[in-house]
């Protein structure tokens, strides 16, 4: 399950820093951070014909797993190096971390044994973050003139001269972003449409909250949590929900001592592991993506065309991506 919410997404240089391909989600609750992989649709959804059926059964057995969706990310970015060294520039490819160290985590983490060896992956997370403080790429650029820095961008993402696509989000706002150079060029490898792809992206990735809302006070969702809680309760961690267990193993100090890190790691474990045997206990995955997936496809009449075009893509991508790189191991 995804720390930061979904399989992360390459990360290039450009000139305006780092563009990180991936989901933002803000605070309004790790609850909706569910993810839906890996869930069987209810046996009788499958028979049926009405667009939420539907809607409910893809959202459960079609969305790409999130090693496919990583295997995505590592062919955008080898097709962005190849380029950029078509352009003249030393540009390096990452170094991706293993399947294992990559693997997200949400609100719900019921694999013990990885909670186990990760805790909820804070060793993990500093690795990659000391990863992009050393990023050779953005290294290289400062070493450049401002003539080749300017070039560089160009080649990255088109410069300031490049197409701005703009795509509605479902809550009514607009995000918007530069499609050219490199990066544009490895989105229409990959997707065929990069205007299209991105309007369906916008629209698949801003849906949570339109149904996040309900999704909080959904009635077997709750009693989980509290089952859940009530699991923890008696293994002597109080929390009322698996963010709050989370939250408490994050130390906020600047700095550690390498003894104080692996004082806080053990309790990071400890609790991880805890959460992840309650987790099982209670089915609370399975229950938690049963009802993310109902509430999305209470959408499907409006966002139907979206959702299709969007894992359509998606299937497209992973194609050329097969086609591309090897997959993570």
């Amino acid at each position: 399950m995804k720390r930061a919410d979904a399989p992360r997404r390459t990360v290039v240089a450009s000139g305006r820093g780092m563009r990180r391909v991936t989901t933002t989600l803000g605070a309004i609750a790790a609850l909706s951070s569910l993810v839906l992989t890996g869930c069987s649709a209810d046996s009788d959804t499958t028979h049926r014909t009405s667009p939420v059926a539907r809607a409910e059964a893809a959202a459960t057995t079609e969305k790409l797993t999130y090693d496919q969706d990583l295997r995505i990310s590592d062919a955008e970015q080898h097709l962005v190096t190849v380029c950029m060294r078509k352009h003249g520039f030393d540009y390096r490819e990452e170094k991706p971390p293993s399947l294992e160290e990559s693997r997200p985590v949400g609100y719900v983490q019921d694999d013990v044994d990885w909670a186990r060896s990760h805790g909820y992956g804070s060793r993990i997370e500093a690795k990659e973050d000391l990863a992009r403080l050393r990023n050779p790429n953005i290294a290289y650029r400062k070493s450049l003139s401002r003539s080749r820095q300017k070039a560089f961008d160009i080649a990255m993402d088109g410069g300031r001269d490049a197409v701005v696509l703009k795509a509605p989000t479902p809550s009514g706002g607009t995000i918007s972003k530069q499609s050219g150079g490199c990066a544009g060029q490895a989105e229409k490898a990959l997707y065929g449409d990069p205007e299209a792809w991105f309007r369906s992206d916008v629209a698949v990735r801003n849906l949570r909250p339109l149904y996040v809302g309900k999704l909080l006070a959904d009635k077997e969702l709750k009693n989980a949590v509290t089952a859940w809680s009530q699991c923890m309760n008696k293994a002597g961690h109080p929390f009322p929900d698996p963010d709050a267990a989370r939250q408490s193993t994050r130390d906020h100090s600047a700095q550690q001592t390498p003894a104080e890190e692996a004082r806080s790691f053990a309790n990071e474990t400890r609790i991880a592991v805890a959460d992840a045997t309650c987790a099982r206990s209670v089915s609370l995955r399975s229950i938690g993506e049963r009802r993310e997936a109902h509430y999305i496809g209470e959408l499907a009449g409006k966002y139907g065309p979206a959702l299709t075009a969007h894992l359509r893509m998606q299937r497209h991508a992973l194609t050329v991506a097969e086609r591309t790189v090897p997959a993570r191991t």
